[in-house]
């Protein structure tokens, strides 16, 4: 088994995961990709929160957007000594479950999320992954918002699985839940 320089963040809403995140891909002293997952709407909250990610990263990282081939976004930067940022797979996965012509969604996200499992097995460089942990509360009245928490979920579990450093944000405080040996 090659050993890969995978590191996964979790926490809630204003945990501190992406601040968290961004610092240890500047730590890295690599050439940073952001790639954002985030699709920009109308909606003049979420933009703000779009503004202040893009104002606090570094000029020089590259930015690369990927709403929905996540994958094949994460292939096509990876380069040893390179340093990837993914901000966040909780966006990501809103995009494959809520398309923007408001269609009902196709099964294919499952089969996204295996590319995505297999371009993480695939890569040479440091990869960072940020993801929200949503399923600490009830369980969601509404069959979108079921499937969604549950979806989010197995997602975390493939990933947090094949990381071989996972942390938890909460109150900006860092939480190892698993450390590379």
């Amino acid at each position: 088994m090659i050993s890969r320089d995978l590191t996964f963040v979790l926490g809630g809403a204003r945990s501190g995961k992406s601040a968290h995140a961004e610092r240890l891909a500047s730590d890295s002293a690599r050439p940073v990709t952001y790639i954002a997952t985030a699709r920009l709407t109308n909606d003049k909250e979420f933009a703000a929160r779009i503004a202040h990610h893009r104002e606090r990263r570094p000029a020089h990282w590259q930015l690369l957007e990927a709403p929905v081939d996540l994958a094949g976004a994460l292939l096509s930067v990876d380069a040893p000594g390179h340093c990837i940022l993914i901000d966040c797979l909780t966006l990501w996965l809103a995009n494959l479950l809520c398309p923007p012509d408001g269609s009902t969604p196709g099964n294919d996200y499952l089969a996204r999320f295996a590319a995505f499992e297999a371009a993480l097995h695939a890569v040479t460089g440091k990869v960072i992954v940020v993801s929200n942990e949503i399923g600490l509360g009830v369980v969601p009245m509404g069959a979108a918002t079921r499937l969604y928490v549950d979806e989010l979920g197995r997602l975390n579990q493939r990933v947090a699985a094949l990381c071989p450093q996972v942390t938890m944000m909460v109150a900006g405080l860092p939480l190892a839940l698993k450390t590379a040996d």
